[in-house]
């Protein structure tokens, strides 16, 4: 970590985030923006050399030597200097305590290697910008410009201004645990770097050596606070902690970034007062396989978000109240203005001559008060804390807020007022943003979903109908039975049990749920618990069952000709098999007068969730890829012919095996009519704090995100105009002969469970408390029920990368040689046309080549030494190694590069110099691993493999 040569220290770039990179290559292959690249090898050698200045200081010389000998054999390793086994060397009999800092040290570089990459995009950035260049493709520039050339069709624009909705949703993560300590450390970083950037190159006869200095010494203050501080919890996290955890980048970018997007969006779009991005989140209501989540998480992460909201709420009208002096003495003040500062008198009886002499300030402080008051409203509610503004120890009597649309009003009239005194001019800032939080994020903040699988619903409905005279056993129906039955039950409003019936654990702690989410919806909005997902929907009657359940908690309503309900049903299909299915499921659903009535209710709008992860899981990246496109072209005719409005919410993960890769090309690789306006994208892990841990980036990141749906929908992106069905024939065939493949391995093979569990650390994170959800649905060794995060985040920490390529180039070398070597050569230029031409195909083969980018079998085959049978470790790792082998031939062949990267220099650069900083974390992941299996009792044993995984996701980016 000390200073670096220039032969192991390059340049790098951010990896795979959605802000396409703005450093175009030429076609000579000269960087026009190489200058930009300098500055980034000094800053990655400057954080290096204050970490390694910290580590000696701290950890003594010994382990700042190993640290030193590591770092520079692992670049010789790089350079085939020398061999990896060489490093294994270097720990082999090491303790494990003195393991933990040179765990510490490879781990907080690439947290710094983060902040480096950062900095470096919002230079590159500049400097495109400052050349004149067109904005990049993800920029909202980019798309306006777009839009005006091309003049989308009339009614399509229109439908797009009602229905326009971009909401990314926060999921929970075992690899994304670093404390928040560790989170603002690495903002003050930043900050800190930008200020040396800014000094280092800003006009030299205004900067002195000793400002310079200033600034230096407070990053390296930093980064020795970040080295004696905890990277991770000592203890398994709890939901509250990862509710905690999500709420801080609202607090540090969403709550400021969000509102004055949306201002924009809504002028340009021409959409009026409808924000179109949206918050979202998971954590706190999705209890499916995580028998942690209770109606106490329910009411903790509601109350939670509500409180940080009205906190930003409170300080904004603090701040806003300062900004507005206007004296009456001086301008014409309007009538409703008055009003409203006289609304609430004065506390200590009349009015002093300055406070009446600032009515702008008293409509403000009107606004403020009121606001305060809602946390009288609920004895729990931690709404304002207690009864205080959050600012001060005022304490203040006023007629709380109902709703936000109160609030707005009195906003409203402050606004128009500050129009007719002083023109636009006059219009604060602040008061816009604030009056685009409140019609964004209301008094919730963000919508939290509720998700559970069908068997829970099945299993707590047959206790309840049972209970309640019902049903002796509604488990034992079938399908028709079941879908009549339910159907009944949602004919009228009446419970089926009292509150205090006696109930299993079960089935009392799914309705406590409800229950929390009702009293979250009185108290806040009907827009607080908006979503209903029910995980493996493979029927109509798995669809409709939760609607019983949200029934007995007054959140359905069931009149059969006008059913009501703020809670959107939402079947989320997981399973290749699923999503082949769900077409006929959503079918038989809208076939049914009093769900139509529903939807209908609801405004015509139903919302689907695409499973990337288990569909993955199931059949591999092809397959699962393919089927995902069938599913939604089919979906989207299902929804046609009802009539109705056709939503998806894709769940994808970080990493390219769960759907992961660059969003802003994913969304425009989507069949035609898929999108439709409105998309909901589930954000997750590692991935989350490198979009949103800094308000330009999680800017930068939110646009991309609008850009991609606005354009999808608004313009015709597939590109495959009468060629469409040709591609979806080849597609179709490849599918199939990848899932072939995939399966060969990982469902046929009698040995391959024993190498995954043993030669990968998926067990570990089961047992190590790194995240708050068991890794499986259920006690079982399958890879079926196995969850997809701690499935995909196995392979990404062996650095096999499993789920993001195996099958495809065996099914690509059989498709293109099936029908002999004569029609070899046409059909693999009919695969090279297809990727030139069509965005799916080529979105799907460029994740592909990030992800395998990112493998590395020499690797891989040390942690296959970790399976007790050599046999099998050495037979299946040779499986791997060579279908790896095979799939890059073939992506090269179909692509015409010369590397897995020559279409992304900037993650190009980024992997060659990152690698060898992950070798030494995954070296000694397996050392320690070994020694863990063992049984070595050390808690520093634990310790370091939690540490190795942490940091090896964190300099991965997208691991998970």
């Amino acid at each position: 970590m000390a200073d670096t040569t220039q032969s192991d220290q390059r340049p790098t770039d951010q990896p795979n985030t959605d802000q396409p990179d703005v450093d175009q290559v030429a076609p000579d292959g000269v960087d026009p923006l190489e200058d930009a690249v300098r500055p980034l090898r000094d800053d990655v050698r400057f954080l290096g050399a204050l970490l390694g200045d910290t580590v000696r200081e701290q950890a003594g010389q010994r382990i700042f030597d190993l640290v030193e000998t590591a770092r520079r054999t692992a670049f010789a390793v790089r350079r085939s200097e020398a061999d990896r086994d060489e490093v294994a060397a270097l720990f082999t009999d090491v303790p494990a305590p003195e393991v933990i800092p040179v765990i510490r040290a490879f781990s907080l570089f690439a947290l710094l290697a983060n902040v480096a990459e950062d900095l470096h995009q919002d230079r590159r950035r500049r400097i495109h910008t400052a050349a004149g260049s067109p904005p990049p493709d993800g920029d909202l520039e980019a798309t306006w410009s777009r839009l005006a050339e091309t003049e989308p069709d009339r009614d399509k624009l229109e439908t797009v201004r009602s229905t326009a909705r971009v909401v990314p949703v926060l999921t929970a993560h075992p690899t994304e645990t670093r404390r928040r300590s560790v989170f603002e450390i690495t903002r003050r970083v930043l900050d800190l770097m930008r200020r040396r950037d800014a000094l280092r190159t800003g006009p030299q006869d205004r900067v002195t050596e000793a400002e310079l200095a200033e600034v230096e010494t407070d990053i390296r203050r930093q980064v020795l606070t970040l080295w004696q501080t905890a990277i991770i919890r000592s203890q398994r996290p709890r939901i509250e902690d990862e509710v905690l955890g999500g709420l801080q980048y609202h607090e540090a970018t969403l709550m400021d970034v969000i509102p004055p997007l949306n201002a924009e969006i809504a002028e340009r779009l021409g959409c009026g007062d409808r924000p179109v991005v949206r918050p979202g989140t998971w954590i706190g209501g999705d209890r499916d396989g995580n028998p942690y989540v209770t109606g106490d998480v329910v009411r903790f992460a509601t109350e939670q978000a509500a409180a940080l909201l009205h906190q930003h709420y409170a300080h904004e009208l603090r701040m806003l109240e300062r900004e507005l002096p206007l004296s009456r003495r001086v301008v014409d003040v309007p009538t409703a203005l008055r009003d409203l500062a006289d609304s609430l008198g004065e506390e200590e009886g009349e009015l002093t001559a300055a406070r009446e002499d600032v009515p702008f300030r008293r409509a403000v402080s009107v606004v403020r008060r009121r606001l305060a008051a809602r946390g009288t409203t609920s004895s729990s509610s931690p709404l304002a804390g207690g009864h205080r503004d959050g600012d001060d120890d005022e304490v203040f009597t006023a007629e709380p807020y109902a709703s936000p649309g109160e609030m707005l009003a009195d906003l409203d009239v402050i606004d128009a007022a500050l129009g007719e005194c002083g023109s636009e001019m006059l219009r604060s800032p602040r008061l816009r943003d604030l009056r685009w939080a409140v019609r964004t994020f209301g008094f919730h903040l963000q919508a939290l979903d509720m998700r559970q699988n069908s068997e829970s619903h099945e299993e707590v409905l047959t206790e309840l109908f049972a209970k309640a005279g019902v049903s002796e056993d509604y488990a034992a129906l079938d399908e028709d039975a079941r879908v009549e039955l339910l159907l009944r039950e949602l004919s009228h409003d009446r419970p089926l049990l009292g509150p205090r019936a006696e109930l299993s654990e079960l089935a009392a702690k799914e309705l406590g749920v409800m229950r929390a989410a009702a009293a979250a919806v009185d108290l806040l909005g009907a827009d607080v618990v908006p979503h209903y997902i029910v995980s493996m929907c493979g029927s109509v009657s798995d669809l409709l069952e939760p609607a019983v359940l949200l029934r007995e908690v007054g959140l359905f309503s069931g009149d059969p000709a006008e059913p009501r309900s703020s809670v959107r049903l939402i079947p989320l299909l997981e399973t290749i098999d699923d999503l082949a299915a769900g077409p006929g499921i959503l079918d038989a659903a809208l076939a049914i007068p009093q769900f139509r009535a529903l939807i209908r209710a609801q405004g015509d709008v139903l919302e689907v969730m695409l499973g990337y992860s288990d569909s993955n899981k199931d059949g591999g990246y092809l397959a699962a890829n393919w089927a995902l496109y069938q599913a939604e072209r089919d979906l989207v005719e299902a929804a046609d012919r009802a009539g109705v409005h056709l939503r998806y919410f894709h769940g994808r993960g970080g990493a390219v095996g769960r759907g992961g890769g660059n969003s802003y090309e994913a969304i425009l690789a989507q069949p035609p009519g898929a999108v439709q306006g409105a998309l909901r994208i589930t954000e997750q892990g590692e991935v989350i704090s490198a979009k949103y841990s800094e308000p330009r980036r999680a800017r930068r990141n939110l646009e991309a995100l609008v850009a991609a749906t606005l354009e999808a929908s608004l313009l015709d992106v597939e590109g495959l105009g009468d060629r469409a069905e040709e591609a979806y024939g080849v597609m179709a065939e490849l599918a199939t002969l990848g899932r072939q493949a995939y399966a060969s391995l990982v469902h046929e093979d009698p040995g391959f469970i024993e190498y995954f569990t043993t030669s990968t650390p998926v067990a570990e994170i089961g047992e190590l408390n790194i995240g708050s959800r068991p890794t499986a649905r259920k006690q079982t060794s399958s890879v079926e029920d196995l969850r997809a995060i701690p499935w995909v985040l196995s392979w990404s920490q062996s650095r096999v990368m499993l789920p993001g390529w195996f099958g495809v180039g065996t099914a690509l070398r059989t498709w293109i040689h099936e029908r002999g070597e004569d029609a070899a050569d046409e059909r693999l230029a009919t695969l090279r046309r297809l990727y030139d031409d069509w965005p799916f195909l080529r979105s799907t083969l460029s994740n592909m080549a990030q992800v395998m980018a990112k493998a590395d079998m020499g690797l891989a085959g040390r942690y296959a030494e970790l399976v007790p049978d050599a046999e099998v470790g050495r037979r299946i790792h040779g499986v791997i190694a060579d279908e790896f082998e095979l799939t890059r031939e073939m992506l090269l062949a179909i692509t015409g590069q010369e590397t897995l990267l020559d279409d992304n220099p900037a993650l190009a650069r980024s992997v060659r110099n990152r690698f060898p900083y992950l070798e030494p974390l995954n070296v000694l992941q397996v050392e320690l691993l070994r020694r863990y299996r063992a049984g070595d009792e050390d808690p520093a044993v634990r310790t370091g493999i939690q540490l190795t995984m942490n940091g090896l996701a964190t300099a991965l980016r997208n691991s998970g």
